[in-house]
């Protein structure tokens, strides 16, 4: 009987491990797209400064 409840509770957290591995994942790359969209917009910014000024 504790052999069951036991392989339940080990399979439970495995579960848990691998859903928290996706959510990271999910996480580091909403980051990272940020991160892209920043630095393109701040790029332009930068660029569109650049053509203003004389030189």
């Amino acid at each position: 009987m504790w052999k069951s409840h036991r392989s339940l509770l080990v399979r439970c957290s495995t579960y848990q491990r691998g859903a928290s591995s996706i959510e990271y994942a999910l996480l580091g790359s909403l980051i990272a797209a940020v991160i892209v969209l920043t630095v393109t917009q701040l790029g332009t910014d930068v660029l569109g400064l650049f053509e203003i000024l004389p030189f």
